[in-house]
């Protein structure tokens, strides 16, 4: 008979529930609103940072940043609210996802959603893993939690390479991120290579979850292990402060969802992204 790799065991051992999805949405949640809430307070509210509730569970969250104008958590009985939101949104010039979820998608959604002009365009995957068997092995030196205004400097730093971030917009961006240092529950992290910053990622701790959020590594750093030490160091971190799950999200079969992978995490559900282009 074959060995069976124990860790494999170990990390296998979530099981897929409709309460844990419902868990983990809701940290995802109130993690995105607690970002748009640093940016509603810009004054003027440039952003045009807004929120509405579908019942306790569901929320369409506008923005004219792309990642903000979401709609999360529908399930059937809402069809009705979906024509509404959509006039909602284009009243404001935004174009919104929806993200329809297994064990809460009904076909309902769907025909209500292709009716309006909306159509099945990405997928996004969902990993989870308990925190105290995920492996957190493996070197983190070089990684360091954001503790100062000085470090938070060169968390940005890593921040801005890493996502892109045009080179005109990197001070308007800072001045928006800084707050972040001082939001409750986060922990931001910073990577260096060749004594440089390199990496930054989110952990988001909330009612025993921690959310692996917002990894980011500089080009000139990519493929040097700092996406997966950033993973186990935040996994053991959220563990250590008392979290029993730990999640995050990721492109299907990307380089980020393999690094998931490799860690230990699995995958919880494949979201499915409605968009009208």
């Amino acid at each position: 008979m074959a060995e069976v790799n124990p860790r494999v065991q170990e990390t296998d051992a979530v099981a897929p529930s409709l309460d844990l999805v419902q868990r983990t949405l809701a940290v995802d949640v109130a993690y995105t609103i607690s970002r748009m809430k640093v940016l509603e307070r810009i004054p003027g509210n440039p952003i045009h940072i807004n929120y509405r509730w579908i019942g306790e569970a569901a929320v369409a969250l506008m923005s004219h940043l792309p990642s903000f104008a979401r709609v999360v958590g529908l399930r059937a009985g809402h069809e009705r609210h979906i024509e509404p939101l959509v006039g909602w949104y284009r009243e404001h010039g935004i174009r919104p996802t929806f993200e329809m979820i297994p064990g809460h998608y009904d076909a309902s959604l769907g025909r209500e959603l292709a009716r309006l002009g909306f159509f099945q365009s990405g997928f996004h995957a969902s990993l989870i893993g308990e925190a105290s068997r995920v492996d957190r092995s493996g070197n983190d030196v070089g990684i360091e939690r954001v503790a100062t205004p000085e470090i938070m400097e060169r968390y940005l730093d890593a921040y801005v390479a890493g996502w892109g971030i045009p080179e005109k917009d990197h001070a308007q961006f800072k001045a928006n991120v800084r707050p972040w240092l001082d939001q409750a529950g986060w922990w931001l992290y910073l990577a260096r290579a060749d004594e440089r910053p390199a990496a930054a990622a989110t952990l988001f701790m909330k009612d025993g979850v921690g959310y692996l959020a917002d990894a980011a590594t500089d080009p000139e750093f990519r493929s040097r292990g700092l996406h997966t030490a950033l993973l186990r160091r935040r996994v053991r971190d959220a563990a250590m402060a008392g979290a029993d799950i730990v999640f995050s999200g990721a492109t299907p079969f990307s380089t980020s969802h393999r690094n998931m992978e490799r860690a230990g995490l699995r995958i919880q559900f494949i979201r499915s992204l409605w968009t009208t282009d």
